[in-house]
């Protein structure tokens, strides 16, 4: 007797919590873990077109490390929309303002560029610092290799 493939309904769907420390933690190893979690291939009923991943809260992303010389070459750009618009801020100048970007736009270039990708990118919640208001949740500590 053969075994039949099991396929999660949305009402099956639990999303649990995580937070990710990326104190000392190259920017890409965080984004990495923290896509693979939101999109949900950390657990066996992954499907591509169904949200099962996880909320993730990432801290401490000030002091989330660039290695090799992209603290000074690295160019975030954006643009406003209207001809001649291209803006372009260096990373060295995106983490003090902006640290939380850093990350953001790291996770967001490793989701699907569709509608699902969108939804996917709303549980991730990123923090400068140490403190996160997430504690009611019970998030559970995923701790990262911190190689740079």
């Amino acid at each position: 007797m053969s075994s039949k493939t099991m396929v999660v309904k949305l009402s099956q769907v639990r999303h649990d919590w995580y937070v990710v420390d990326a104190q000392g933690t190259p920017v890409g190893r965080v984004a990495a873990r923290a896509a693979m979690i939101l999109m949900g291939k950390n657990k066996p009923t992954w499907s591509p077109s169904l949200d099962n991943g996880d909320f993730v809260v990432v801290i401490n992303a000030e002091k989330a490390v660039l290695t090799g010389r992209k603290e000074q070459d690295k160019m975030y750009r954006r643009h406003t929309g209207f001809p001649g618009g291209l803006r372009e801020t260096r990373a060295s100048d995106m983490r003090a303002k902006h640290p939380e970007k850093m990350i953001e736009e790291a996770v967001r270039g490793m989701l699907p560029k569709n509608s699902l990708g969108r939804k996917q990118f709303k549980k991730l919640k990123v923090y400068g610092g140490e403190k996160h208001p997430h504690e009611a949740q019970r998030p559970k500590t995923l701790k990262l290799a911190a190689r740079a």
